[in-house]
């Protein structure tokens, strides 16, 4: 999917669950990592994780209808911030998500040598430099994904 299917794609979405067209751009920003999507306030354009594309369609249409409430909700003069009543409310009437879940895997597995407490983690890290952090014990890589 390029940048031209994905804007075609949100603007089917805007009809079919806002009943309103989608006038500006829908762009693919590799640069979102802990993100699903982003709206721009300035220009109007949402960015959308790359990522997206190898998990569910459903959560790809969760997140693209998440980022147009943040539109059509900021066009319209409301509240479209997270906190506000008429986000939460639009959110939940189209079905779209509140959060996104985890994109990237965990690759490392540690371990407590103590009190056996595991922690998985995206990046590598050092165990000589961190210890467990419910007995202080030292940690080990349990395992390497």
């Amino acid at each position: 999917m390029n940048n031209q299917e994905l804007t075609h794609l949100v603007q089917q979405i805007s009809l079919e669950f806002f009943k309103r067209p989608f006038l500006h751009r829908a762009l693919f920003n590799k640069r979102l990592k802990t993100t699903g999507g982003r709206y721009h306030l300035n220009d109007h354009h949402i960015d959308i994780n790359p990522l997206l594309l190898n998990v569910d369609k459903a959560i790809l249409y969760g997140v693209i209808k998440h980022e147009l409430c943040h539109y059509h909700l900021h066009l319209e003069g409301k509240g479209y911030r997270h906190a506000d009543q008429d986000f939460k409310k639009l959110l939940q009437a189209v079905g779209g998500l509140r959060y996104t879940p985890r994109l990237q895997q965990p690759k490392f597995h540690y371990q407590c040598i103590v009190c056996q407490q595991d922690y998985f983690r995206i990046r590598r890290l050092d165990v000589r430099k961190y210890a467990c952090g419910k007995c202080a014990g030292r940690l080990k890589l349990a395992k390497d994904y």
